[in-house]
């Protein structure tokens, strides 16, 4: 794996491909030590944790899925569907402690374990693990990735710009995705602040032919009208899934002309890089998400 508005702070517009995590200086099955230099300068390793490595697992496919020419698009929308938001998505990213159990404490684990296949009642992931999985290390530890603790986690804006381009795609692309650096726990002592959570609540008007992407590290769900389309939990170098929704409505419960929700939540769970990439076809937002309430 690699390692890693208005009034609170600026919302951070960034872009993603793939990411490598350096391992710890604990761990013996790391792809590089903490101490290698990811873009922009070295890290230094994080403090060892009581967490046990899972077994290692593969990195996904290096290759971006190609995007399925659709005709949905903004142009579609008129005003009986209530105003589009745009395509600029807003939620909260959380920083962790790298003493936190399940970060900075596994590497090179695929972990398809971690979350249950449906959206829990308050729009959270549901943990799976029994009572744990190859890269976690329980309920309590999983439940503070996306939910408030006061002295576990410090919860901030983010913003995830979804750039138009050809084809009536919509793309977000970084390579260095660190949108919390120097903030909530600071940086620990390294060159960027490598683990967070972020999780985006959206709506969008399912128009037919729409397909989502995503490539990156480490933990992503995605979940479509509260089902999950796209599960790529664990320490891990870069992996890709894609999502056709024509081919999954009847499964997803979807139809043409509804408006339905898209929630993603990701994770950032070591050091030394941090990589995601979005591209999708789904361009008719109603409901582009919102930050965390102001403390």
């Amino acid at each position: 794996m690699r390692q890693a508005f208005a009034k609170f702070v600026p919302l951070l517009l960034l872009l993603a491909a793939p990411l490598a995590c350096g391992a710890s200086s604990d761990e013996t099955n790391g792809r590089g030590g903490a101490t290698s230099g990811a873009k922009g300068g070295g890290a230094i390793g994080g403090s060892g944790g009581n967490g046990t490595g899972g077994t290692g697992g593969s990195g996904g496919s290096g290759t971006t899925p190609p995007i399925i020419t659709t005709d949905a698009a903004p142009r579609d929308v008129d005003t009986s569907d209530g105003g589009l938001c745009g395509t600029t998505l807003v939620g909260t990213v959380r920083d962790l402690a790298d003493s936190h159990p399940d970060f900075e404490k596994f590497t090179n684990i695929s972990d398809k374990q971690i979350v249950n296949a449906v959206l829990g009642a308050d729009q959270k992931p549901v943990y799976a693990g029994n009572p744990r999985t190859p890269s976690t290390t329980g309920k309590q530890n999983f439940d503070a990735w996306f939910g408030d603790v006061p002295g576990v986690n410090v919860a901030l804006p983010v913003a995830i710009p979804l750039v138009a381009g050809a084809q009536g795609t919509y793309s977000f692309n970084n390579d260095a995705f660190f949108p919390i650096d120097g903030q909530g726990l600071g940086n620990q002592g390294r060159n960027h602040n490598f683990h967070f959570t972020a999780e985006i609540h959206t709506r969008f008007i399912y128009r037919g032919g729409e397909v989502f992407t995503f490539k990156g590290d480490d933990d992503i769900f995605v979940f479509i009208n509260n089902r999950l389309v796209i599960n790529l939990g664990g320490v891990h170098t870069e992996q890709t899934e894609q999502v056709a929704l024509d081919a999954r409505a009847m499964e997803l419960g979807i139809a043409r002309g509804g408006t339905y929700p898209l929630d993603l939540f990701f994770a950032e769970r070591h050091t030394v890089e941090s990589h995601i990439r979005i591209d999708t076809t789904i361009g008719s937002f109603v409901d582009c998400g919102r930050p965390p309430p102001p403390k």
